[in-house]
C-alpha cells in the first residue's frame, strides 16, 4: 500500500476510534473488551512493561539511532520522525477529546505498576509503537517486519492490560501511528525523487 493511501486509512481510522468515545462513561462492548484483557493474571505485569517500553518516546529515538549507525540514514530519520511526531501529536489529540483513564471511568480496573497520568485518548504508546513498525514493514517489507507488527499489537494489550488504556484510545493510537508514518514516509519518498 503506498504511503499516501496508509496515512488516508488512518485518517478513516483516527475519525471511526474518536467519533465514539465519550468523556464521561464507556460503552458496554468497550468495557466488556478492556476487562477480559485488564483481568489477565497479575504474573505478566514483568513482561508486559517490558513490551510496553517499544512505544515509549525514546524507542524511536533508539530506533532512529540504530538504524542510523547500521548506515540505514533515511530509515533512521524516518523512525525517530514517525515515533516522535505520534508521540507529540497523541499530546494534541489528548487534550483535544479529553477522555479520562479507565481507572476514572469503570469500577474495578487493576492499574499494574505506576498509575498513567494525564488523559487516556489516545494511546501514545500504541501511536509510536505502530508508527515504528509500519516503517520498518514499508522499508523491509510484511514477511521481514511481520515481528515488528506483532510487537506493535502488543503494545497496545499491554497498555490495557496496566489499566492505562481503553480499547477505543488503543484503536485511535493505532491509527494515529498510522496516519503520521503515511505522512513521513510520503515526504521521505519524495525527497529522494
Amino acid at each position: 500500500m503506498r504511503p499516501s493511501l496508509r496515512a488516508a486509512a488512518g485518517v478513516v481510522g483516527l475519525a471511526m476510534a474518536t467519533l465514539p468515545v465519550q468523556r464521561d462513561r464507556v460503552g458496554r462492548r468497550e468495557a466488556g473488551v478492556f476487562t477480559s484483557v485488564n483481568s489477565l493474571p497479575d504474573g505478566l505485569h514483568a513482561p508486559a512493561w517490558v513490551v510496553m517500553q517499544c512505544g515509549a518516546l525514546g524507542t524511536a529515538a533508539a530506533a532512529g539511532t540504530v538504524a542510523w549507525r547500521l548506515g540505514e540514514r533515511r530509515l533512521g530519520a524516518q523512525l525517530t520522525a514517525a515515533g516522535g511526531m505520534s508521540w507529540a501529536l497523541s499530546k494534541v489529540v489528548k487534550q483535544v477529546v479529553r477522555r479520562d483513564r479507565p481507572a476514572l471511568l469503570l469500577p474495578g480496573v487493576s492499574v499494574r505498576g505506576s498509575a498513567a497520568t494525564g488523559r487516556g485518548y489516545l494511546s501514545g504508546h500504541a501511536g509510536v509503537a505502530t508508527a515504528l513498525a509500519v516503517t520498518v514493514v514499508s522499508r523491509v517489507g510484511v514477511r521481514r517486519g511481520a515481528p515488528a507488527l506483532a510487537v506493535a499489537g502488543l503494545v497496545g494489550l499491554t497498555r490495557i492490560y496496566v489499566g492505562a488504556h481503553l480499547p477505543l484510545d488503543v484503536a485511535g493510537g493505532v491509527a494515529l501511528g498510522l496516519l503520521v508514518e503515511g505522512g513521513v514516509t510520503h515526504v521521505a519518498e519524495g525527497a529522494t525523487r
